[in-house]
């Protein structure tokens, strides 16, 4: 599945249900962001997102609580955080430890995506194998299929 294609979905549905949808990201930089911004008709769905790439980041503009950030309570608190920002219908957070090195005791490759909506927050965990530049397209890949079944839902 490429991303183009997924984000072309999430476009349909998102316009289809009237959504306005928001992103916070931390490994991937943007890449969430890019693809959703090249969907088509972005302008009527698209909200915007937050890099957040430094911890320090995350905890003062997304409020996430001191402490770790690769981690799943930090995962929902940015999608929160950027819901609530953004007054977005459902948005999608990722952070993780792209690598090469582990951060916050997690083994590199170790991904946190969190799609929050009015009906929750629902948060999953991956260990990507591979550089980090394959981590972050996994990533993108991943949180851009969970936001689209989000929206299906």
């Amino acid at each position: 599945m490429s991303n183009e294609r997924a984000a072309e979905r999430i476009a349909g549905s998102a316009q289809e249900a009237r959504a306005r949808v928001a992103v916070a990201e931390s490994l991937t930089s943007g890449a969430i962001a890019s693809a959703l911004g090249a969907a088509p008709h972005a302008a009527e769905w698209f909200a915007g997102g937050i890099v957040a790439y430094s911890s320090d980041v995350k905890h003062h503009l997304l409020r996430v609580s001191p402490g770790p950030v690769v981690c799943a309570s930090a995962a929902e608190e940015m999608a929160r955080g950027a819901r609530e920002m953004f007054e977005a219908t459902i948005a999608v957070a990722v952070t993780g430890a792209g690598g090469p090195a582990a951060q916050d005791d997690q083994p590199a490759g170790t991904v946190f995506i969190a799609v929050a909506s009015g009906s929750g927050v629902a948060t999953s965990e991956f260990r990507f194998d591979g550089g980090p530049g394959q981590v972050v397209e996994l990533t993108v890949r991943h949180a851009l299929r969970l936001l689209e079944g989000a929206l299906a839902a």
